[in-house]
């Protein structure tokens, strides 16, 4: 018997290029079209509609998050107009007295989210190391409501088991939220191991070309996805209808994105271990990482993001500016290699005892790789590093 193919059995490389699989009902468009407007007539009054206000639900943004939920493998999707306005959802569905026990090395926007803004809620945080399931155990509190964690973290790369914090997490009866930007649904899935929610800064590798903004919550939870839903329509960042768009086209390519991405990650991080200019490379593809068997066990990939340190800090701004094609700029998860200043840029509001004890030093560089030709990449490199 022929199967009939639907979201829910496709595979992943046609799951990113159809998503949902909804359709243009009136001109009956292959692409997906953008409902660019504010607000709908309304032609039921006094009953239900489905679209009424665009901060409340659009077509171009539903579509997109039953894209991202599918390919996350849960059900309900949230697009936001930002990570940073994904995680302040979540975190909004907190009390006074509530406790959040939090990765160290963790963006730094959501280090402010847990430093500055929430404590002014009485929310509190703890800050522990989540590659030590034991340190996770003993941070937790009769009110801790959230275990929240990058893995790999940015910019230091450590890992978590995301199956072992979720046991810890559900004798504690806390939400286990994993932060999904730098693997992608493509090479790691959280909620299949037992993670209650799933984050992700989609300006990232989902949107993937540098031209958009946005973020995602993934969750099966009810509780959640209630607390959330309310949040997002009361304090008003839901994405745009074009940003929407734009990383609805971005998904379409997402998963031979990610395996360029990957292809060439591993070359430059073999090429970075060699440069006598380097003094340590952290890319959880190498046999040197720390936690690589955990990676190999829970992921299927290792995808592009690498940091590292150089011998003489006194290089650090000929090996961030001189580049013919490298460019120095945050972010990552573009089609083009980026490289990063940690220490000034993405890490800067986080204080300087605790950078140094994770190891975001002077030294410190974040290469997100490219989908450009490999050699090209090294051969960039190459000219300012030297061999």
């Amino acid at each position: 018997m022929t199967k009939k193919l639907t979201p829910a059995n496709l595979r992943p490389d046609s799951l990113a290029v159809h998503g949902n699989m909804g359709h243009d009902t009136h001109a009956n468009a292959v692409s997906f079209p953008i409902y660019q407007t504010s607000t709908y007539i309304n032609k039921n009054f006094g009953g239900d509609i489905d679209f009424s206000y665009s901060r409340c639900a659009n077509p171009t943004r539903d579509e997109l998050e039953k894209t991202v939920a599918l390919l996350e493998g849960g059900k309900y999707g949230f697009a936001f107009s930002s990570g940073l306005a994904a995680e302040t959802a979540l975190f909004s569905t907190l009390s006074a007295g509530d406790h959040v026990v939090i990765g160290d090395d963790v963006y730094g926007g959501t280090y402010r989210l847990s430093r500055d803004v929430f404590p002014r809620y009485g929310v509190k945080f703890s800050v522990v190391d989540f590659s030590c399931p034991e340190k996770v155990e003993a941070a937790i509190k009769p009110n801790t409501k959230f275990l929240y964690v990058e893995t790999p973290t940015n910019p230091m790369m450590k890992v978590c088991d995301i199956r072992v914090i979720a046991d810890i997490a559900k004798k504690s009866g806390a939400k286990f939220i994993v932060d999904n930007t730098f693997m992608t649904p493509v090479f790691q899935k959280p909620l299949s191991l037992g993670a209650d929610v799933v984050i992700h800064s989609g300006t990232k590798y989902l949107a993937g070309h540098n031209d958009t903004m946005a973020g995602f919550l993934i969750t099966s939870d009810e509780e959640v996805y209630n607390g959330v839903a309310y949040n997002r329509n009361t304090e008003g960042a839901a994405l745009a209808p074009f940003d929407s768009w734009l990383v609805l086209r971005g998904i379409k390519t997402l998963t031979l994105r990610m395996k360029k991405h990957e292809e060439n990650a591993i070359a430059v991080a073999q090429w970075l271990s060699k440069c006598k200019a380097v003094d340590e490379v952290f890319f959880v593809g190498l046999d040197s990482h720390p936690a690589k068997a955990i990676v190999d066990k829970q992921c299927t990939g290792y995808g592009g993001m690498i940091s590292f340190t150089l011998k003489d800090p006194s290089i650090v701004r000929h090996a961030l500016c001189d580049y013919q094609m490298i460019m120095f700029a945050e972010s990552l998860g573009g089609v083009q290699t980026l490289i990063t200043y940690p220490l000034t840029q993405t890490h800067a509001s986080i204080p300087k005892e605790v950078r140094d004890s994770i190891g975001i030093t002077d030294k410190l560089l974040r290469l997100s790789v490219g989908i450009e030709d490999k050699e090209d990449i090294i051969a960039d490199l190459a000219s300012v590093l030297g061999e």
